[in-house]
């Protein structure tokens, strides 16, 4: 008898260890648990606010707030420097409210986050032009821009995504010009060549044109043929013609400059 009252004492001794141990669950309802996220987010504490909004969503999935809560937790990833957290949240909130009122927002989102992730902390630490990056980013980021505009063109961040769209692109045709002039001082000149010409007919109303002309005219020269080379030569003098100044690829290089950084 005094065996099996030991062994009762033992087993509720453990289960209440193991009750006491159980994290409790946060039982507040879903306003209250939105009203306490929004107070960290203006404290700046998106950790904190992430957590308490992805309770929300996980309590109540079907509620008023769960829309809400998505959209919170892709703006508070982005905030803390969580890129992909936060696209994935994004992406979710699409596939989930198609037809929300916040929708292009979202898309808005998206496009900032890719933007931030090229031309963000890092990159003003370093020095480093966006364009010397690997492009997938930049390039992500200017088809969310895209269809926000497309999508919804009445949309108030329309005026700043065409901007950013615009900076994507001279940015874009900048790394093009990177890796073509690359190409052309390690001597592989129809690399170069395919390169510049894809400059010209992806971005031709970028400054980029210019430097892809004089890439091609140098490794036509560099090749051999001369008829290529005089024939891109012509068609670089009238892009040139108005300035009255013949640039050469040594100065447009060295006079780039951090010019993106005006975007910081």
């Amino acid at each position: 008898m005094r065996a099996i009252l030991s062994a009762f004492l033992l087993v509720t001794l453990v289960s209440l260890t193991a009750c006491s141990s159980t994290p409790k669950k946060d039982l507040r309802p879903a306003n209250e648990l939105y009203d306490e996220a929004q107070g960290e987010i203006q404290e700046l504490n998106y950790e904190k606010a992430v957590k308490l909004l992805e309770t929300l969503q996980s309590r109540y999935p079907y509620g008023r707030y769960a829309q809400q809560a998505l959209m919170e937790i892709a703006y508070a990833n982005y905030k803390q420097n969580e890129p992909d957290a936060a696209l994935s949240a994004a992406d979710r909130f699409i596939k989930q409210y198609p037809n929300s009122p916040n929708l292009d927002y979202i898309y808005y989102l998206k496009g900032l986050v890719n933007f931030n992730d090229n031309a963000g902390f890092f990159s003003r630490m370093s020095g480093q032009d966006p364009a010397e990056r690997d492009p997938q980013t930049l390039r992500d980021s200017f088809d969310s821009f895209r269809d926000l505009v497309t999508r919804f063109p009445d949309s108030q961040y329309v005026e700043d995504a065409k901007l950013r769209m615009q900076f994507l692109i001279n940015t874009l045709s900048r790394s093009d010009i990177s890796v073509a002039s690359y190409y052309l001082r390690r001597g592989a000149y129809i690399a170069a060549i395919n390169r510049a010409n894809k400059v010209l007919k992806e971005f031709p109303h970028t400054r980029q044109t210019r430097d892809a002309l004089q890439i091609m005219v140098l490794a036509y020269e560099a090749m051999g043929v001369t008829q290529l080379r005089d024939d891109t030569q012509r068609i670089l003098d009238l892009n040139i013609a108005k300035d009255g100044i013949k640039p050469t690829i040594k100065d447009a290089l060295a006079n780039s400059g951090s010019w993106w950084q005006f975007w910081m």
